[in-house]
């Protein structure tokens, strides 16, 4: 499943779409920074409604395929800049992180 693949099965909104054929290996959820580095993988698509310019550090450093901003969260215009600058994808979903990840569970194969 690419980016592109999943924004259009699922329906989310793209903030900031550089790569749309990168490939999603998988899914990781969480909101705590410092867990996300330890744990999420690389190509996964990370679920949070974290929206701070430090998502986009920590996305770059693990090299996830994407962030799905659940429950509507937007980032600011400067963390959408820098996801910009540094080619990370931006999604947000409408729905919570737990339903979100149910929506994308059908989609991604882990």
């Amino acid at each position: 499943m690419t980016v592109g693949n999943l924004i259009d099965s699922c329906g989310f909104e793209p903030l900031n779409v550089a790569s749309p054929d990168r490939e999603i290996s998988g899914a990781y959820s969480g909101d705590l920074l410092s867990w996300v580095m330890g744990r999420a993988s690389e190509d996964n698509a990370w679920i949070t409604i974290m929206s701070n310019i430090n998502v986009i550090a920590v996305a770059t450093l693990v090299d996830v395929s994407c962030v799905i901003f659940a429950e509507g969260v937007t980032p600011d215009e400067e963390t959408r800049k820098v996801a910009k600058e540094k080619s990370v994808n931006l999604i947000v979903s409408p729905f919570n992180a737990y339903e979100t990840a149910v929506k994308i569970s059908g989609y991604i194969n882990e």
